[in-house]
């Protein structure tokens, strides 16, 4: 389903088509708009460039929080091997133990 929504960045209606619910894509705006006004808080600077080191500090952001998923995605990578070699140890103590018990008897 698509969506006719009309959101505010920089003092600026913009009319957007989105197949997300309107909540995510108003929140995506606001973030937008943040940033854009965060980096014009002192008014010198022109729009264009405002929204040029917005999306910089945007793509920043991304790229950070990609290589962050990729560092955890890793760590559960290396986990899951942990938990299946060990897994395999224990197997392999069991059947010892019980060769040990049945060589007693």
């Amino acid at each position: 389903m698509r969506n006719h929504i009309t959101v505010t960045i920089a003092d600026q209606e913009f009319a957007l088509v989105a197949a997300e619910d309107e909540s995510y894509v108003r929140k995506v705006a606001a973030h937008v708009d943040a940033q854009i006004r965060e980096v014009s808080q002192d008014g010198r600077i022109s729009a264009v460039n405002a929204a040029t080191l917005a999306a910089l500090n945007i793509a920043d952001e991304y790229y950070k929080e990609q290589e962050s998923s990729e560092n955890l995605r890793r760590q559960l990578k290396e986990s899951l091997e942990e938990g299946t070699r060990l897994k395999m140890e224990l197997s392999e103590a069991k059947r010892e133990i019980f060769k040990l018990q049945n060589n007693k008897k």
